[in-house]
């Protein structure tokens, strides 16, 4: 049973900040679950959870939350995040911001693509495919929304964000938005600058130890990025898209995951790795490594997060052993970690 995940937070600042989020037209919920929220299916409760559902409300919602001292963190599709078992303290904000444009050039060149961040990376690619626009095909089977995969550098098939993206207008709490260039957010395998300035709300675990580390500064907010495609033909995006798919269904698990576990070492690959440490198929708990990919940690049904946590340090302590390489987490940990220490 969890804790009164409410407790930390002052009643009377929370009503303030509440009835500021309902000028916005933001409703605020208490004790919202989360394993309902994350591909996962694991979390306990957030102390407070609000749907924005435009720029304006994301921005201002994530002022509010500053101001007020609240510690705040936004998700988009659930995926590529472990929440504790204890539930997030603070703000988890669900951005809904769906909207899209695309803004086309002379006929034959290059087009671009501005999309809010709440938007489906898989949905945009698909819609991508159907209008005839190249560049985003290989995120078709790529889960999340356009802000965690600009955060994080997603990417599948040899392809990833960074190699489209023209700009991402971001904001930081108290300051207006910035439009800033691919070069300026300094992109590598699976990471970005954003990625360094994690929410308050979010932590991370400690190489090899799996102790956690609570993040203190405020972090950024993605309200969309732009994109630059190319005139392609539909059919042979298509079927581009279909062979991705296809290649997903063969090596990937159908069980709730939060996709890939660790990053892949450079010159080598993380599902190898662990696969070579006999710890392909291990379980902790409702937490197995997947029997089909080892880099997918699946939930089996009654998977906690302890159970996630504890098999992530087995296989970053077994694999250290062995290959002397420390395999670092893709996946974010969000929330209250304090009980794992």
């Amino acid at each position: 049973m969890h804790r009164d995940t409410t407790a930390s937070l002052d009643g009377a600042k929370v009503e303030l900040f509440a009835t500021a989020a309902a000028r916005l037209g933001v409703a605020i919920a208490r004790g919202e679950p989360l394993a309902r929220h994350t591909t996962f299916r694991i979390g306990g409760p957030a102390d407070l959870w609000a749907t924005v559902n435009d720029q304006d409300q994301l921005r201002g919602l994530a002022d509010l939350a500053a101001e007020s001292s609240i510690p705040t963190a936004i998700v988009g599709g659930g995926s590529n995040v472990l929440v504790s078992d204890a539930g997030v303290r603070g703000l988890l904000i669900a951005n809904r911001t769906r909207d899209s444009d695309m803004q086309m050039g002379e006929r034959g060149t290059a087009g671009r693509l501005v999309a809010e961040s709440g938007v489906a990376l898989a949905g945009l690619a698909r819609w991508t495919i159907r209008e005839g626009w190249a560049g985003l095909e290989w995120a078709v089977s790529v889960p999340g929304t356009v802000g965690g995969a600009v955060i994080g550098n997603a990417g599948a098939h040899g392809g990833c964000i960074a190699d489209n993206l023209a700009w991402a207008s971001v904001a930081y709490p108290g300051h207006a938005p910035r439009r800033l260039a691919r070069a300026e957010l300094g992109f590598t395998y699976r990471s970005s600058v954003l990625k360094q300035q994690p929410c308050a709300a979010l932590a991370s675990p400690d190489r090899l130890a799996g102790r956690i580390t609570e993040a203190v500064s405020p972090g950024p907010v993605v309200l969309a990025a732009a994109f630059e495609l190319q005139p392609g033909e539909s059919t042979e995006l298509a079927g581009r898209a279909e062979r991705y798919l296809a290649r997903r269904r063969e090596t990937q698990p159908t069980e709730p995951s939060a996709g890939s576990i660790f990053r892949n070492p450079a010159g080598d690959y993380a599902g190898r790795l662990i696969e070579a440490v006999g710890l392909k198929g291990h379980r902790c708990g409702g937490a197995q490594v997947s029997p089909r990919h080892a880099n997918f940690i699946v939930n089996t049904g009654a998977a906690s997060a302890a159970d996630v946590l504890a098999l992530m340090t087995l296989i970053q302590r077994r694999v250290f052993e062995q290959s002397g390489i420390t395999l670092t987490p893709e996946i974010v940990l969000l929330g209250d970690w304090s009980g794992q220490e």
